[in-house]
């Protein structure tokens, strides 16, 4: 559950911005040595966009537990694991979309080299699932988060 401490957009993006720097220049003196980019997969986008279904699955049980709509009681430790496994994947997926981002840049750069072109589209893809990732963590984030209470409720009690 969550007091309100929990990630902001604007972490994730300095995360992103960050990782992508660092990644760019890294791939740039790579690349500056004669090597081209590494392959990428689409099972690995897959996969990524797999990862943010499971953890909205996860956050599920609790959302309906705090609304009052569960069938069972649910451990509070549980509910602690999914928040922190929903700010893992936040975490996760925003320096993935760095790491991705800064390869596109170079083969946005360099898409006339023989089989840039399919791997700009397949790292493309990895983006897009790593923004996934992203918005799946802050999501089921806001899935656990306890809203205080209300100074009307506290004073009528």
């Amino acid at each position: 559950m969550n007091d309100g401490s929990g990630l902001r957009w604007s972490q994730l993006v300095s995360i992103t911005l960050v990782v992508g720097l660092v990644s760019w220049i890294s791939w740039r003196l790579y690349l500056n040595a004669g090597h081209l980019l590494g392959p990428a997969s689409w099972v690995s986008a897959v996969l990524i966009v797999a990862m943010a279904v499971l953890v909205v699955a996860a956050g599920l049980p609790v959302r309906r537990f705090l609304r009052g709509e569960a069938r069972k009681t649910l451990s509070p430790i549980r509910a602690a694991r999914t928040l922190v496994l929903a700010q893992a994947a936040a975490l996760t997926g925003s320096a993935v979309l760095g790491w991705y981002a800064a390869q596109v840049a170079h083969a946005l750069a360099d898409v006339d080299l023989p089989g840039y072109r399919s791997l700009l589209w397949r790292l493309l893809a990895l983006t897009a699932a790593s923004l996934v990732l992203v918005a799946a963590g802050m999501l089921t984030q806001r899935m656990c988060r306890v809203d205080p209470p209300d100074d009307r409720d506290q004073r009528s009690s």
